[in-house]
This record gives C-alpha cells, structure tokens and sequence, in this order.
C-alpha cells in the first residue's frame, strides 16, 4: 500500500497538548493560527526535527560524530516521514541601501558589466568620452583613404576667455610656426589680437602630413607632441574635411570635465566612491514639507495658516507677526486672504525667505517701539537651521514632524554621482536598468546592442545576470 500520508501521534513538544494530525505527502501545506497555538512547535520542533534526527542516525558512526547526537521530540510516533530540510525564517537586511538587485547580487554583475564595458558620457553635454591610447590615435588616422592630407593640431585652449599673448611667445620659442585660432589659420609670429572678454579657441599646427603607409613613426612623434602640449587631446584636421578629436585621457575636451576609470565601485550606492554626495547614496533627503507647514491653505495667515514651532500665524504680537505684517508691508498683499489665494511668490518668500532683500519691521515692548530693516529667513529656511544646530533631541522629533522625503534634486532619486549615470550599456545606464521590471531586464539583455569586444567582455556576466532573472 502507498504511504501518501504523514501521520503524527501523541504530539507533546513545547505547548502542543497530545495533538495527532494527518498531513497528505508531495503537497503544499499552510499551517495558519494564532501566535503561541503551536504551528512552529508541529512543524519545526516535531516533524522536522524528527525527519532529521532520522536521517543522521542512517550515517556511519564516523559521520555522525561531527554532527553530534539529536534529540527526540516528544512525540509517540510519526510515520510516512522523509528525511527533511528547513528553511530559516528571517527578515532580509533593513539597511535602506538595500534593493532586491543587491540582495540577489544581480547589481553586483551589473557594476561589474558597466564598469567593463559601459560607455561613457560627459554629464553635461552626453557627449561620448572615449580614452585611446597614442597607437589607437594613429591606426584611426591611417585608417583615412591613402593621400588625405591632415593637420595635426594640439588644442591649447579651448572656449575660453583671454588675449594669450604669452602663449603665442611662449609657442613661437619653441619652435612652432603656424596655429588655428577661432578656426582661422595663422602665423605664430603674427598673431591675430584676441578681445579678452570672449572665448577663444587656439590650436597649435604640430605637423602637416599626407596619409601614406610610411608616415606612421612621423605621425606617432606628432599626435605624442601635440597630447603633450594639450594634456592628452589631439585633433586630426582633414584639409576640406571634418576635425576628429581624440583624447588619451576620460575627459570631455569641451566642458574640461574628467572622470576617473571605469571600476565596479564607481557604480555602487553602498560606496562613496559611487554614492550622490548629496543624499549619500539614499536617492532621498529629509526635507521639511511645505504642505506640513501650511496643512490648510483655504485658511488666512491671520487665521492661522501657519502654526509651527516658533511660527503661529495667528498669535498676535509675537515675531512671526512682526515679520508677517513687514512682508505684507513690502510685496502688498493682505494677512486676511487665504494662503491659495496669495501669488506663487509671495509664498515662496514666506517659505525661503527674501533671499537677502530687507523688509521694513516694526515691534512693540512695554518700555516703547521701533523700527529697523531686516531681510526675511523664510519660515523653512529657519526650520532646517534650527534642526542643524539644535542639541535637543525632543526638538529634532518636533523638526522632523514637519519633514518628508523628497527625491535628492542631485541626483534624481538615483543615488549615484551623475558620472556614474553617464556610463551606459545598449544606450542605457545603470539607473534605468535598475528601473526595469524583471519581464523588462530580461527582455533587454537578451537583445543589447553591444561591440564585438564588449560582447566579448560582457559574456559571463550577461549569462550570471540572466540565470538569477529566470
């Protein structure tokens, strides 16, 4: 006959009270109830710890010496009862760093994948940074049809602003002859006047050559000169053709940003290499909310629109009203008109303040009144100073009532330094594809666009990222 059952008798441990079930064998079983009736004691403590007390005692002596002897639970017999494993119950990390893609190590393949074969991007223009060596610089030049003729040009200055008649001396001494300047070809020796309040380009001519195969040594000496004399650029000028730019270092050439090279941390939130240094990492900040500081806008401010620590609106002669009825006083607008009705600006200036602009005040004490001027903080403004500089935890607890998170305006609730989101993978970046659903990530593996050497690069990766997708 086939055991198709579990069949526990007389189960004593902990507070069960001689309980006796019959469980069906090969299925899926809940077993539900309320806290301390017994579910972890049945299905832990007695048929589990039985399946395995079984299964050790099959061992060889020699084996189980190492797993030391088990006790029996306190039961009077179990039977259809297999050897059994059990899966701990814990919570996962509480870290707030902590995502599914770094709990199931997806985001470790993915730093590793952006890290070797992502594209970098300059974070303000978008524009491609390529890093290339003097060799890689000098296979694409002789790579142009045989016998174009090129300029080799080492870009000294680039859009910026000055006369740089030093420059022009300090060129000349060294024995060069002809520059690019603002894209016009001149002598060294006479120089074009530059007006120094616009920007300038200046491009040193380092060579002229005719693309030939026996011209590469030439060539090599002349693109290692003009990165020499540019820090790491060179432009190759194709006579009645395009310019191509290239650069040995991770550098845009037009906004002089520089990133350091490509490494796994650079793509992690969990390290400050890589982490927004605004929100450290946590693509949120704790900011007081404006909606918490005025929760009933259809409420004037002498209605008391406002009531916050050291701000209630609607508390006559206190300073919040000194400075309510000074700002009322200079941008004229009325305390009585409900706070939805009031222009954008005016609450932007009672929030954030005048940002410098003073305002007419006047207050009352018993022994007389004045009158002096003052710019406003703003009420928010004063609020986050306040929850800096105080000491007083209960005080931080009252600030904090006040607070929500807000996405980190640096990095858009990313939580990487925008270098990082600059490097992309098939035209993405680590970011959106940490945004994917899992239906959507497998989709776009499966079907990236990637070089013959980043494939090559990416292989293993791409397959470790696919098997814990599946």
């Amino acid at each position: 006959m086939r055991n198709d059952k579990i069949i526990v008798r007389g189960a004593r441990e902990h507070n069960l009270k001689d309980i006796t079930v019959e469980l069906p064998r090969d299925s899926l079983i809940v077993m539900t109830g309320l806290s301390g009736s017994g579910k972890s004691s049945l299905a832990f403590d007695t048929i589990y710890a039985e399946g395995q007390r079984r299964y050790v005692e099959s061992l060889s002596s020699y084996a189980r010496q190492f797993l030391g002897q088990m006790e029996k639970p306190d039961v009077d017999s179990i039977d259809g009862l297999s050897p059994a494993i059990s899966i701990d119950q814990k919570t996962t990390s509480k870290n707030p760093r902590s995502t599914v893609g770094t709990v199931t190590e997806i985001h470790d393949y993915l730093r590793l994948m952006y890290a070797r074969a992502g594209v970098p991007h300059c974070p303000e223009c978008g524009k491609e940074i390529r890093q290339q060596t003097v060799d890689q610089v000098v296979d694409q030049i002789l790579a142009l049809p045989e016998r174009t003729r090129i300029q080799v040009l080492a870009p000294v200055v680039r859009a910026r602003k000055g006369e740089y008649v030093k420059l022009f001396e300090d060129m000349a001494k060294q024995g060069f002859v002809r520059m690019r300047v603002d894209g016009e070809l001149c002598e060294i020796a006479d120089p074009p006047k530059l007006t120094k309040t616009k920007k300038h380009t200046v491009e040193v001519v380092v060579d002229r050559l005719t693309v030939r195969e026996d011209i590469q040594q030439r060539l090599t000496d002349s693109v290692e000169t003009a990165m020499r004399l540019s820090g790491g650029l060179v432009v190759a000028s194709v006579v009645d053709g395009e310019d191509m730019l290239f650069s040995q270092n991770y550098a845009c050439p037009d906004c002089n940003i520089s990133i350091e090279e490509l490494a796994p941390r650079m793509f992690s939130f969990n390290n400050p290499y890589g982490a927004c240094p605004t929100c450290s990492g946590l693509g949120v900040l704790l900011k007081i909310d404006p909606n918490m500081i005025v929760p009933d806008p259809s409420k004037s401010l002498n209605e008391g629109a406002i009531q916050v620590s050291g701000w209630n609106s609607a508390e006559p002669d206190s300073m919040a009203t000194m400075y309510l009825k000074g700002l009322a006083d200079k941008y004229n607008f009325s305390l009585d008109a409900p706070v939805s009705e009031l222009p954008e600006e005016i609450v932007d200036k009672l929030l954030y303040g005048t940002r410098g602009e003073k305002i007419r005040l006047e207050y009352q004490r018993e022994d007389g009144g004045g009158v002096f001027n003052a710019p406003f903080e703003g009420i928010i403004t004063n609020l986050e100073r306040r929850y800096r500089e105080t000491h007083s935890d209960a005080m931080k607890v009252v600030f904090e009532g006040y607070m929500a998170n807000t996405p980190c305006p640096e990095c858009g609730g990313k939580r990487l330094k925008r270098e990082a989101l600059a490097v992309t993978v098939g035209g993405k970046s680590i970011a959106e594809v940490s945004d994917m659903s899992i239906l959507d990530a497998r989709t776009f593996f499966a079907g990236v666009e990637l070089t013959d050497k980043q494939r090559a690069i990416a292989k293993q990766i791409l397959k470790e990222i696919d098997s814990r997708l599946r």
